[in-house]
Order: C-alpha cells, then structure tokens, then sequence
C-alpha cells in the first residue's frame, strides 16, 4: 500500500509507432523498407494485451490497423521473422 505522500508510478507507454497501412502480420515480415528490429516492435506491439479487442482475447487490433486479427497469427509472424533472422 502507498503511504499518502507516495505517488503511483504509471506504466511507460508502448514505445511503437503505429502501423499504418498493414493489414496483415505477414506483411510487416515481408516490408523490404524495415530492417528486422522495427519489424519486431511492430509485431510485438500487435501482439500485446494492450492491442487485445474487447470481449475477443484471441483477437489483437494494433493503432494503425484497419481491423483486427488472430493473435496466433501475429505469434506465427513473429516466429517467421526469428526463422529469418536465424538463417
């Protein structure tokens, strides 16, 4: 418990930008314009609780988006990218 002259600390806001004009996970591993860092913080975001859509926890819809999408296929996304990546 917080003492009165305590104040509660704040989470620091997702540090991503939104992602406009992707529609789908996979089109942010293909983009030719990110380099696999920028990839990975948009996929991450998406894939966030704070991307989580009211009354559907399976589904993430991240700012920027035109509307949301499975969050196996964001997960699927991210495990391409690190496929990638590892190569």
């Amino acid at each position: 418990m917080l003492a009165a002259s305590e104040t509660p600390r704040r989470a620091a806001p997702w540090p991503c930008r939104p992602a406009v004009g992707f529609l789908h996970p996979l089109e942010v591993v293909k983009d030719e314009d990110l380099d696999p860092r920028a990839k990975r913080e948009i996929l991450a975001a998406w894939a966030s609780d704070a991307s989580a859509v009211e009354d559907r926890p399976t589904h993430r819809w991240l700012l920027g988006t035109s509307a949301p999408v499975p969050v196996s296929e964001v997960l699927a996304a991210l495990r391409r990218l690190d496929a990638a990546s590892a190569s």
